[in-house]
């Protein structure tokens, strides 16, 4: 992993400040828009999360945020998500007390409480849960998170080019099993788990990585949660003015709208605590004759159009509401949506060569070799 450098987080997208001070009932709704698209199809439904996110917060009052720079090296950080297959949240919600089990269970092993919780990807529903979690135990929560992004395995994440491990890992399901974790090294964590997460109905709480401030500053991707806030606020006010959504989108993310057209058919299975697949979006209006395939688990991994790979993991490819700019996840694409489907870059991190065999396309089984969102169209040299 010599050619990452792990000095200081870079951030994937146009330059975006910490600016989120505390989370209160006003906040949950834009950053739950902003975090479901950043999960890219996965991470579980942020709506879900909102609702507890909002009832912990009218409950205990609001969250406090702090950026990376703020977090004291000695603080004891506890990241806090769900481990499961998306389609099966929308049936098994789990609970805050599933949360503070979890954490619980971490904080005893390691034999001291946490002083901060955090985010370990900033897509979907693990966005939200941390804040339920911030909420009921009255902690800061970290504005960042270890991807940048949603991705499927927990091994799949900065902390681990960082060499922080996973474990512990503490886990707890709704019934009130609980159980720790304590692998030789991140890929076992995920072996070890997974199987866990399907017996126990292929959802269940973790908390892992859990680590200094120190080490959150070397391994985050900075100020997310203010991102999806921003995403979220920049979507409806689109949609208030009239304007396109998708396209601010794009240009926020410094990405570019692959395709417009129309979802007709969609391939999905959920197999050993993951939902994969395929969903085939026919072009209309200027992409009429063209047909783009995304293949996902959980998460949407690679765009193909006619043929021909047009994105692929570790950057983002999203699909969206054509209207609304709404994302719409691996479980709730169905047919006869009219869709348009962005991409946008991902952490620098990810396409050095620890990142790419993380998690690049072969990582997933797609014998194709990385390739990079297309450049937003004003930063393509003129030609001639």
């Amino acid at each position: 992993m010599s050619d990452v450098t792990m000095t200081r987080p870079r951030r994937p997208y146009p330059d975006h400040p910490h600016t989120l001070a505390r989370i209160s009932t006003d906040d949950v709704d834009p950053i739950t828009v902003g975090a479901a698209l950043l999960g890219t199809g996965g991470g579980g439904d942020p709506h879900i999360g909102g609702l507890l996110a909002a009832e912990a917060i009218r409950r205990h009052g609001p969250v406090e945020v702090v950026g990376l720079d703020a977090v004291p090296d000695d603080a004891v950080v506890l990241p806090v998500a769900l481990m499961g297959a998306p389609t099966v949240v929308i049936e098994k919600i789990p609970s805050a007390d599933q949360l503070e089990t979890a954490i619980g269970a971490m904080a005893r092993y390691l034999g001291t409480p946490p002083t901060h919780i955090a985010c370990i990807e900033a897509g979907g529903i693990n966005s939200m849960l941390p804040v339920v979690a911030a909420a009921r135990l009255g902690l800061p929560l970290i504005d960042g998170d270890g991807m940048g992004r949603a991705f499927p395995e927990i091994q799949m994440v900065l902390p681990t080019l960082s060499g922080i491990p996973a474990g512990p890992l503490s886990f707890a399901d709704e019934k009130g099993n609980t159980g720790i974790v304590d692998s030789i090294d991140n890929n076992w964590a995920e072996r070890l788990t997974r199987p866990l997460a399907v017996q126990m109905g292929s959802s269940i709480v973790i908390s892992c990585f859990p680590m200094s401030g120190a080490a959150v500053r070397d391994s985050f991707v900075p100020d997310t949660l203010s991102l999806c806030q921003e995403l979220g606020i920049l979507t409806r006010s689109a949609v208030t003015s009239h304007t396109d959504p998708v396209t601010a989108l794009a240009d926020r993310l410094g990405g570019s709208i692959l395709l417009t057209g129309k979802v007709i058919d969609v391939r999905r299975e959920t197999v050993g605590g993951f939902v994969r697949g395929e969903a085939f979006i026919e072009g209309i209006g200027d992409d009429d004759g063209r047909c783009l395939t995304v293949g996902f688990r959980n998460e949407n991994l690679v765009a193909t159009v006619d043929g021909t790979v047009v994105c692929t993991t570790p950057d983002l490819i999203i699909l969206v509401d054509d209207e609304t700019g709404a994302a719409i996840t691996t479980e709730a694409v169905r047919y006869g949506q009219r869709v348009r489907v962005l991409s946008g870059p991902s952490d620098e991190r990810w396409h050095s060569v620890a990142g790419v065999d993380l998690v690049g396309p072969r990582r997933f089984g797609y014998d194709v070799d990385v390739v990079r969102s297309p450049a937003p169209p004003s930063t393509v040299p003129a030609v001639g």
